[in-house]
């Protein structure tokens, strides 16, 4: 994470055409990088089959998972939707950092752990947090101030 002070400046022309300069203010913004991995949302479904009948028809095709495992991933071009039931309350968006949208392996990602020291660093508060004594798969949940869940989870 950098700092980095931005000063804003209003420059203008004045009737006998010389440019004036007005200090606005000073904001300090933080650079925060992450490397999240492929997103999706993940959706809370009554009934599985239905739910797949209908994302098939607005061109989603199955990616992942299994209807007797109560749980799909369906995918459309570069998007991802996870459809499940009974697995949890209300929607989720979901990251998943080491794979890109196609579930293949990225070399150069941000580990679980790592992420979620960075948001503890910034006073984020965390519903659930991984081991940071442990390395591979982990998953940690951050709740947004809209109540938008947020599931950040490591499969490798």
């Amino acid at each position: 994470m950098t700092e980095r002070i931005n000063y804003f400046l209003d420059i203008g022309q004045e009737k006998n055409g010389m440019q004036y300069v007005s200090y606005l203010g000073i904001i300090n913004c933080k650079n925060i990088s992450m490397k999240l991995g492929a997103f999706s949302v993940s959706l809370n479904v009554k009934n599985l089959s239905a739910s797949k009948e209908f994302y098939e028809h607005l061109g989603f095709r199955v990616f992942g998972g299994a209807l007797e495992m109560n749980y799909l991933i369906m995918k459309n071009e570069n998007t991802l939707i996870g459809l499940f039931q009974d697995m949890f309350e209300g929607n989720l968006l979901t990251f998943n950092p080491g794979w890109d949208q196609d579930a293949q392996p990225l070399d150069d990602f941000d580990d679980v752990r790592t992420i979620q020291k960075q948001l503890i660093d910034q006073g984020i508060n965390l519903e659930r947090e991984a081991d940071e004594n442990t390395e591979g798969p982990a998953s940690i949940v951050v709740t947004d101030p809209d109540g938008n869940v947020i599931l950040i989870d490591q499969h490798r």
